[in-house]
């Protein structure tokens, strides 16, 4: 397992500014160092030159004041989150449990908002999803280096074919112009926010069916267990007075 050392040299020669772990509990530093990544997670975490946005950063900031905490944006590269966390480094990124290899060493809190894959397909496309049979002799714009459980059976057989791209930005670019791509897979959220930010309405739509739901939470130390539950409670709240269905509309 990488050391402390190495992490933070790794961190020097990306760029990345680091604080030091926390030496006291949750309740007593009222600051949760929480993981924005480099890049973020658009349209979950969206991060500016001078500033952060998205949904789940919108909700951590909204609810963190209103449990009187300080949230303080942390660039930690995708590879180093779970060790810097458990480190003390950070005190929370955004994460599916499913997405996590040891989720018994963290705690969750309740979804803020479901990820779910669909398929894009250009507005006149006839193109609908109701099972894997529907992929057969189909090629997919996908994304570098992401599983699709779903779809692996027929991809491995090859009755259906991915093509990657690295940015998830060029997916629809690649729909839209390429002349062998029946559809691109994307979650939900991330296309609608695509479109928005490329003036695709009217050009692009998604199936009502999807092929993945994951909830996607705050991942913590478990000394955070606290703050988790009234977090939780300040989500349910958020939710129960449209606030949050606010947040989520002001992104797609």
């Amino acid at each position: 397992m990488i050391g402390v050392s190495a992490i933070l040299a790794l961190a020097a020669a990306s760029g990345l500014t680091l604080a030091s772990p926390s030496e006291n509990s949750p309740a007593e530093s009222r600051t949760l160092k929480f993981n924005v990544s480099p890049n973020g997670y658009p349209p979950y975490v969206i991060v500016g030159e001078n500033d952060y946005s998205g949904i789940v950063w919108d909700v951590v900031t909204h609810i963190a004041d209103r449990l009187d905490y300080k949230v303080e944006p942390r660039k930690i590269p995708r590879k180093r989150v779970d060790q810097m966390l458990l480190d003390g480094y950070i005190d929370a990124t955004p994460r599916a449990i499913e997405w996590t290899e040891n989720p018994e060493q963290f705690v969750f809190s309740d979804p803020i908002v479901r990820v779910q894959e669909v398929f894009f397909v250009p507005l006149d496309s006839s193109f609908e999803y109701n099972s894997p049979d529907d992929l057969r002799s189909k090629t997919l714009v996908t994304h570098l280096g992401y599983k699709y459980p779903v779809l692996e059976p027929l991809l491995e057989s090859g009755e259906l074919q991915r093509f990657d791209v690295s940015e998830d930005s060029d997916m629809f670019d690649y729909l839209l112009h390429g002349r062998r791509f029946d559809a691109a897979v994307a979650d939900r959220l991330l296309g609608q926010w695509i479109i928005r930010q490329e003036n695709l309405q009217g050009k692009v739509r998604y199936t009502t069916n999807n092929i993945s739901d994951y909830g996607f939470r705050l991942m913590l130390r478990p000394e955070w267990q606290p703050f988790v539950d009234q977090f939780n409670e300040e989500l349910a709240d958020l939710r129960a007075s449209g606030k949050l269905e606010h947040i989520l509309s002001s992104y797609r």
